[in-house]
């Protein structure tokens, strides 16, 4: 038999919590995770660490679909954690669900 996933679904914050462009530092069961609203009222979960030097990402210049880290200008990509050419490496991404104006993180156990 294979490994079995647990998944846990935790409330992280309200929809209202979040303004479009600004990121958002929320800590689940140990793990500090960056949240970015869309436009288009959706949220993204990605690790708040750049794989560079761990700069914040939550306090990164948002702009679309990327974010800025803040201290040595990485360019990644909110909906899969890549980070952008020249630069290599990727963060955790996390499953985002909605429901009723709350926000829940999927938190693989």
């Amino acid at each position: 038999m294979g490994n079995i996933e647990t998944v846990k679904k935790v409330e992280v914050a309200k929809l209202s919590d979040l303004s479009v462009g600004i990121g958002q530092r929320v800590n689940v069961a140990g793990e500090e995770i960056a949240l970015f609203k869309q436009k288009d009222g959706s949220v993204k979960a990605i690790e708040n660490s750049c794989p560079h030097k761990k700069g914040p990402l939550s306090e990164g210049i948002v702009s679309g679909d990327h974010v800025f880290c803040p201290l040595h200008d990485w360019k990644i990509n909110v909906n899969d954690g890549k980070v952008q050419a020249p630069d290599v490496g990727c963060v955790k991404k996390y499953k985002v669900e909605i429901k009723d104006e709350t926000i829940y993180i999927h938190l693989s156990l």
